[in-house]
Order: C-alpha cells, then sequence, then structure tokens
C-alpha cells in the first residue's frame, strides 16, 4: 500500500516594509485623532470660565434654554466649541436651565457653571423680567409660577389685592414698571408689586410735573391710559411721540381714537388672535372705535419712556397712521394721504403672499 506524499504547507506571507509603514501611518493618525478629540472635549468643558474680578453674577430669566445659554457664551466668545457643551449638557445634565441670579467665583470652570445653574437652590438672588406692553394679568401669572416668589397677595381677589397693597386706584392696570428686578430668593409678591408700583408713580409723577402744555387729559391718570396705548401700538422707540400726536389731536378735534389695542384689552378672553369688523361694533368699555376719548383704564403695563412721549407728544400734523408692512408705520395728516398708505400696506401684504 503506497503513502500519499504530504502537502507542503504554503510559506506565511511576509509584511512588506510598505504594508508596516501604512499601519504605522494610520495608527499615528488615530492617536492624534484621539488627542485633538480630548484636547477639544478638555478645553470646552474645563476651561475656566471668564469673570470680570473675583466673583460675577448671571442672570437667567424664565424660559432661558441651555443651548440659547450656551450660543449666548459663544457669542460672547466665552467658550469655544459650543457642540461639545450641548452634547455634554443632553448627556451629563438631565435638568432643565433654572431661572435666577447665580454668583460665578473665579476659577470656576464652564463646567462647573453648566452644572451650578442646574438647580435653582444655588441661585442667590431671583430676577423678575416685566416686559413693557404685557398686561398685569400677565404679571400676576408670571410671579404665581415663580417657585422663588412667596405667595401673599397675588391669590387675593383684586379689590383685596389693591388694598393689601395700598394702592388708591380701583384697577391695577399699568400701574406696574416694566422692567428687569432683581430680589432675594424668597420675596414675596407684596414687596415687589408695591416696588413696582412705586418706581412707576415716580415715573408718572416725574413726567407730569414736566409735561407739554394743553394736553388733553383731566389727570395724571389719563395721562398714563395714554401712554399705554402709546405702548401697544408701537415697539420702535422713534416712533412714540408720533403715536403720542395722532391720538392727541384726535382727542383735541374730537376724533375717535379708533385704536384696535384697546378693542382687543375690551374682548379679553374671547379674543383669539384675531379681530373682525364685527368686534369693532361690539360696543365694551375699552372700544375706541364706538365711544369717544379714553378708554377707562390703562390697557398695559406702559414703559417710561412711552409715558414720556404720551407728556411730550410731536407737533406734526397727522392724525392717520398705519403699519408699512416692513416694520414701522406710515403717518398722514389727511384721509386722501392715509387712504394711500393703507394701499400701499395691502399690496406690501399682497406681494408677501405671492
Amino acid at each position: 500500500m503506497s503513502s500519499k506524499p504530504k502537502p507542503k504547507k504554503k510559506p506565511a506571507k511576509k509584511s512588506t516594509p510598505t504594508s508596516k509603514f501604512a499601519a504605522k501611518k494610520w495608527g499615528i493618525f488615530i492617536g492624534l485623532f484621539l488627542v485633538v478629540i480630548v484636547t477639544v472635549v478638555w478645553s470646552s468643558l474645563f476651561k475656566t470660565y471668564p469673570i470680570d474680578g473675583k466673583k460675577q453674577l448671571l442672570a437667567i430669566g424664565q424660559g432661558d434654554s441651555y443651548s440659547g445659554l450656551i450660543d449666548r457664551w459663544s457669542k460672547e466668545s466665552k467658550i469655544h466649541f459650543p457642540i461639545i457643551l450641548k452634547l455634554y449638557q443632553k448627556v451629563m445634565i438631565h435638568d432643565s436651565l433654572k431661572a435666577g441670579v447665580y454668583e460665578i467665583h473665579q476659577g470656576m470652570s464652564v463646567r462647573q457653571v453648566l452644572e451650578l445653574v442646574s438647580n435653582a437652590e444655588n441661585a442667590q438672588m431671583n430676577r423678575v423680567l416685566v416686559i413693557e406692553g404685557t398686561t398685569f394679568k400677565q404679571l400676576i401669572e408670571q410671579l404665581k409660577q415663580n417657585p422663588m416668589v412667596t405667595k401673599e397677595v397675588s391669590n387675593l381677589p383684586q379689590a383685596e389685592m389693591l388694598q393689601a397693597l395700598n394702592i388708591p386706584y380701583s384697577h391695577p392696570e399699568g400701574l406696574f414698571a416694566p422692567d428687569t428686578y432683581f430680589f432675594n430668593k424668597g420675596e414675596s409678591d407684596k414687596k415687589i408689586l408695591t416696588d413696582l408700583y412705586r418706581r412707576q408713580m415716580k415715573n408718572l409723577d416725574q413726567a407730569w410735573e414736566k409735561r407739554a402744555p394743553n394736553l388733553p387729559y383731566k389727570d395724571k391718570y389719563e395721562a398714563l391710559i395714554m401712554a399705554s396705548i402709546v405702548e401697544k401700538e408701537t415697539s420702535l422707540d422713534n416712533e412714540l411721540e408720533q403715536v403720542s400726536g395722532v391720538f392727541v389731536r384726535r382727542l383735541q378735534k374730537g376724533m375717535r381714537l379708533q385704536t384696535d389695542p384697546t378693542v382687543i384689552y375690551g374682548m379679553g378672553d374671547h379674543y383669539q388672535g384675531n379681530i373682525t369688523r364685527q368686534d369693532l361694533r361690539t360696543p365694551t368699555a375699552y372700544n375706541t372705535y364706538t365711544m369717544s376719548g379714553l378708554p377707562p383704564t390703562p390697557i398695559a403695563l406702559p414703559s417710561k419712556k412711552a409715558i414720556e412721549a404720551a407728556m411730550h407728544p410731536d407737533n406734526a400734523d397727522n392724525i392717520y397712521f398705519v403699519a408699512t408692512g416692513n416694520g414701522g408705520h406710515k403717518f398722514s395728516a389727511t384721509l386722501e394721504q392715509h387712504n394711500r398708505a393703507v394701499k400701499e400696506y395691502l399690496n406690501v401684504l399682497k406681494s408677501k403672499q405671492e
């Protein structure tokens, strides 16, 4: 019986100098890549948060987000690689950003600051933002929802609240100054509202003392009513006196104000974002299309600038104005000019819809 010859083993492949060099090159590349990643992450998270002096306050408002805060830091050149911080926050910080004022100390890292503002217990003060043109109802709701405000009067009926605040008016609208305020944690709503009321009365008293002559107001409260209407009609500071001038001249001529914001205020909760012709024809205590003169109370919280404008209307002849459709308003002295401005506005709206 013959034996089969054993198969010869194939010689092992020898690595060539070229393959060794390629592997080494890839190893170096991966190593450098990891070094870059670690460096970027480290410089993003453990970079010292820049402050002036030994400590600095950082204000976080209601509704602010981590993403917005990180973007703000990036624009201010306080941080680099914002995407790294956003990823870290998503993975490692599961709490939301908490409104308040936080004290940042020299030497704290960006990561430590991110952790700091995730816990309201770390807040040193409470930031309360009152936006001009908002209503008293919105202000009260904001205070009710703020966990760092002690509730004393915000849940009381309106008449009892005004009495508790020692306010000699029957309606609270317009009596509180819009601005950004900082209060101690746990400050009472009574203290906050009292402070805002005193500031608004100071603004009103100072403007009333220096008011222009021959204004059609019986007293400073009527001027406050006008200021609230002016505030709601324009968001541009350079138009405040022009808008005030239109409404002052309308009062002087015995014309109706015919301003939409008063109609909206009078509709209350029935307002759903649009005004119909029927709404303009429906009488309310605030419908200046169906009534003459000023409404009975302010319709919003006017700023100091709006109060000043109500006391110092412009000296033009305009008694009409309409939006331009591109920001701002077109003011007119005659109905013919106004009708042309309205036509131009409608054409702008039409072109934007095409």
